[in-house]
C-alpha cells in the first residue's frame, strides 16, 4: 500500500500522510455507498486497501462542523459529504478531483475496469468526478 500512497501523494501534490488518510476516507466512502459486491471485489483486489479503510474510514466522519452535521441530518451526505470531509483534512477542490481520478486509476489496475465501472455507476453523482 505504501507504493500506492506515495504514487497518489506525488500525483496529487500532497504529503503521504494526507494521501493515506484521504485514500482511506475515499475507499471507506465507496464501501458504504457503492453496491456491495463490486466494491468488495475492488477493495479486496487493491493490496492493503481493507486495512486502510479500517484505519481511516471513520476519520472526518461528521466533519465540516455545523454545516457537515446539518448536511448529514438532512440526508445531504453522499458525495458532497465526502467532499466536506476531505476539505476538513485540508484538501482543495483540485486536489480532491485529482485524488478521485488517481484512486480510480489504481482501482482499475488492480480490480479491472469492469468492476470499477460497476462501483462508479452505483454511486449517484460519482461519475462526474472520476
Amino acid at each position: 500500500m505504501s507504493e500506492i500512497v506515495t504514487r497518489i501523494a506525488d500525483n496529487v501534490g500532497i504529503s503521504p500522510d494526507k494521501a493515506e488518510t484521504a485514500l482511506g476516507m475515499m475507499l471507506g466512502f465507496l464501501q458504504r455507498e457503492a453496491a456491495d459486491g463490486p466494491v468488495a471485489r475492488m477493495i479486496e483486489a487493491i493490496p492493503g486497501a481493507a486495512e486502510l479503510v479500517a484505519k481511516h474510514n471513520g476519520e472526518g466522519a461528521g466533519g465540516g462542523g455545523l454545516l457537515g452535521g446539518l448536511m448529514s441530518a438532512i440526508g445531504g451526505g453522499g458525495i458532497m459529504g465526502l467532499g466536506q470531509q476531505l476539505m476538513s483534512q485540508g484538501l482543495g477542490m483540485g486536489e480532491i478531483s485529482t485524488l478521485a481520478k488517481e484512486t480510480m486509476a489504481v482501482a482499475r489496475e488492480y480490480a479491472g475496469a469492469d468492476v470499477v465501472d460497476e462501483v462508479v455507476a452505483s454511486v449517484p453523482g460519482l461519475s462526474q468526478f472520476v
